[in-house]
């Protein structure tokens, strides 16, 4: 992609930042537990149709929609990883604030995130490859795929194991840190936001008139197939909020991280990822609003409040 900017990380710059990550999963995973993963099994209808919708249907509809539409390749392949990364912590306040399931959105997230670990580097090889507008240049940039499998591993699995058992062993202590840790969670994630265009300002301005709409674009589509999953699954209204949110808010977090560590030079795919993070907390944020004024239907439990 012309007018790409190289962004410099010093070794020392990328330890923290995949430190911080892994700090902002420990903190989501200190309320996770194994009930959050039973439950799965035992009412596995709302949670398949949302991981469905995000590890499949999801990265396919980016692929197909990028190529017939003959996206720029960077910018393509931006909107892949997105759509390769799991759902955003931030869905499960989200889906409370929308009146939605909280333990459809809380096992969803547990799960998405384990299975990011495989699937993440799976799906953004895959549909990079896929996409003939893209294959160049996801070859280009040879990107190990251990290595890239490795760094999810450490960055969500390990934390999310560790932070489940902190939170059972110490159920008072976890309770105080867990939400100035998801405070945190959040001014980092911007701070990550502000260093990508910080360092693609000039790309950032050249270029807003197309990532802006694509963005919004693939964040409309992302909820829409959570949504459509649940209609046709004929879920819940509860339910259906959960899945439309945890379908729609994905990790871009870890996005960044992943080029921050392989590819700061794509500024055009930063550009993507980092608007995505922004733009999800807009879009879903103002759909919880909404939806926190319409009833859930009288014969459906309210959702719970999720632990403070």
């Amino acid at each position: 992609m012309s007018g790409a900017l190289p962004i410099q990380f010093n070794p020392a710059s990328l330890v923290l930042l995949n430190a911080i990550l892994a700090l902002m999963m420990f903190g989501v995973s200190l309320d996770l537990r194994p009930a959050d993963f039973k439950r799965v099994l035992v009412s596995p209808r709302a949670p398949f149709a949302g991981l469905f919708a995000q590890f499949l249907l999801l990265p396919a509809a980016t692929c197909l929609g990028t190529w017939a539409f003959r996206i720029d390749p960077e910018l393509a392949l931006g909107m892949i990883l997105v759509a390769a990364c799991p759902g955003g912590s931030f869905s499960n306040i989200m889906t409370w604030l929308a009146r939605g399931n909280v333990a459809v959105s809380v096992s969803m997230t547990a799960i998405s995130s384990l299975a990011a670990a495989v699937l993440t580097p799976f799906n953004f090889a895959l549909y990079g490859y896929l996409n003939p507008y893209t294959r160049e240049l996801l070859t280009s940039i040879a990107v190990d795929p251990f290595e890239l499998l490795l760094l999810v591993l450490l960055v969500l699995g390990l934390p999310l194991l560790l932070g489940m058992w902190v939170g059972k062993r110490f159920p008072g202590l976890a309770g105080r840190v867990e939400k100035p840790l998801r405070h945190v969670a959040l001014l980092v994630f911007l701070a990550f936001v502000g260093i990508a265009f910080f360092n693609n300002y000039g790309l950032f301005i050249e270029r807003f008139h197309t990532f802006f709409w694509l963005v919004v674009a693939h964040n409309t589509m992302a909820l829409g197939l959570g949504a459509l999953m649940g209609r046709l699954l004929r879920l819940p209204v509860a339910d259906r909020r959960a899945v439309t949110l945890e379908v729609g808010i994905q990790n871009s977090g870890l996005g960044l991280v992943i080029l921050f560590t392989f590819l700061p030079q794509a500024g055009g795919m930063m550009l993507i990822t980092a608007f995505w993070g922004v733009w999800h907390l807009v879009s879903g944020l103002t759909l919880a609003n909404i939806w926190s004024r319409l009833p859930v239907p009288a014969e459906l439990p309210a959702a719970a409040e999720p632990r403070q």
